[in-house]
């Protein structure tokens, strides 16, 4: 039974979103009319990962479009220039955020030269935008299907973080491949990281995979060793927010922990990405920004304070995970193997081509 739904979408003038903050006790749509609402609905984690935030920020671009109130067509494209550089502060590390809002201004400009007006231009941005977000369903279908392949019938997967329907659009990355595994009767089960500090397992993956029902267990994050250790986990899958030309990923802390403690173990572990989170203009993952994010989210819990007073926190919203420990990266182009230079130049290049028309 298909129970999740789009995370984030255009409707009346406004870009509406599932807010994640109050799931899984409350479900809740948020509504969002200004560009800098926008932009604060990504910064605090309205909506998260890395497609989701991609998505909403080219309905943020479209959303500047309409509230522009240039009459001509450069003033229009220096309010989008304006309005790119207020999203794009948003979250640094998720490379899809500024990859959307290229493409929107991109688009804004083509029109521009070809002398579309205002109007045809603010049409054009919201037909890019919900361009964008249906595209990013087939391509999460996609990298579930080549995924699938991978999942061995009846295994015992560990997944970080959430990168499901609430991740994306819809449908879901890492998830994504786990909920075609599942469609294909591979009778699996998940084991889930509560991922700490922000809870993502434990309040979003928990919550879609049994609306899903989908078999799992929610774990503490530093149970995950043993259940290797033991032999009860078959394989690692997890998303990113950004990967380097090299293979290196950034994703949600505690991702470099588990796929080091994977190969130890010799347990396959893939990093499942859409080719627009590959970022080729970064040789290695040493060069990709990590966000630092407030002190509350280490020092309480649900607002509730669980340390000391005036208690020095650091607190990395993400870290590195070297490419030497991924078996793989699963694309919507298929999965790339080492050498990864190659490979997800490949990818990429064929996704390019897929956005142009040049492949079905």
């Amino acid at each position: 039974m298909k129970t999740h739904t789009r995370t984030v979408w255009w409707e009346d003038g406004k870009v509406r979103m599932i807010d994640q903050r109050q799931l899984p006790l409350v479900y809740e749509i948020a509504d969002f009319t200004t560009v800098e609402e926008v932009a604060r609905s990504i910064k605090e984690m309205y909506v998260r990962g890395a497609p989701a935030i991609g998505a909403t920020a080219a309905y943020g671009m479209a959303l500047a479009a309409r509230l522009s109130p240039a009459t001509d067509a450069q003033t229009l494209l220096a309010d989008l220039k304006q309005a790119k550089a207020t999203l794009d502060a948003a979250r640094p590390t998720a490379v899809n955020l500024t990859w959307a809002t290229t493409r929107l201004l991109h688009r804004a400009e083509a029109l521009a030269e070809q002398g579309a007006d205002v109007d045809a231009i603010r049409q054009g941005l919201l037909d890019e935008a919900e361009r964008l977000a249906n595209e990013d369903i087939e391509i999460n279908k996609r990298m579930g299907r080549y995924g699938a392949q991978v999942i061995p019938h009846g295994a015992n997967i560990i997944h970080h973080c959430n990168t499901g329907s609430l991740a994306t659009v819809d449908y879901g990355t890492a998830l994504g491949v786990i909920r075609a595994a599942h469609e294909a009767g591979k009778e699996i089960h998940v084991w889930v990281d509560e991922t700490r500090p922000r809870l993502q397992g434990a309040r979003l993956t928990a919550w879609e995979l049994m609306r899903d029902e989908i078999p799992m267990h929610l774990i503490a994050d530093n149970a995950a060793g043993l259940l290797m250790w033991q032999g009860k986990v078959d394989v690692v899958l997890f998303g990113a927010d950004r990967v380097a030309a090299n293979g290196d990923v950034a994703n949600k802390i505690g991702t470099y922990k588990l796929a080091v403690v994977a190969q130890e173990n010799g347990i396959p572990c893939y990093a499942v990405v859409p080719t627009s989170t590959i970022d080729l203009s970064l040789p290695d993952g040493s060069h990709i920004p990590i966000e630092e994010r407030g002190w509350e989210e280490v020092a309480t819990v649900f607002g509730k304070q669980i340390a000391p007073d005036n208690v020095p926190v650091h607190n990395p919203a993400f870290d590195i995970t070297p490419h030497r420990y991924l078996t793989g990266i699963i694309t919507e182009e298929g999965i790339c193997y080492p050498p990864f230079t190659e490979s997800l130049r490949a990818a990429k290049e064929r996704a390019e081509a897929r956005i142009r028309g040049e492949l079905e």
